[in-house]
């Protein structure tokens, strides 16, 4: 589905600094992430199940990069 980005209430982390964050937006069924740095970048799209197994995912600490 196409969603026109700029009509959509994004969302950032209160712990966000500097402007190098992530945003995220509800659209229709599915959340949306983009680059705060680049809005008119690429968006990536998720399911409700997705994005609950990614949260969940980094809340058990199973994405560390080290």
């Amino acid at each position: 589905m196409i969603y026109r980005t700029e009509e959509l209430r994004w969302h950032r982390s209160r712990h966000c600094s500097g402007g190098t964050c992530v945003e995220v937006a509800r659209a229709g069924d599915n959340i949306l992430v983009r680059d705060s740095k680049d809005p008119r970048g690429a968006v990536l799209s998720f399911t409700p199940s997705e994005w609950r197994a990614f949260i969940e995912g980094v809340k058990r600490g199973e994405l560390s990069f080290e």
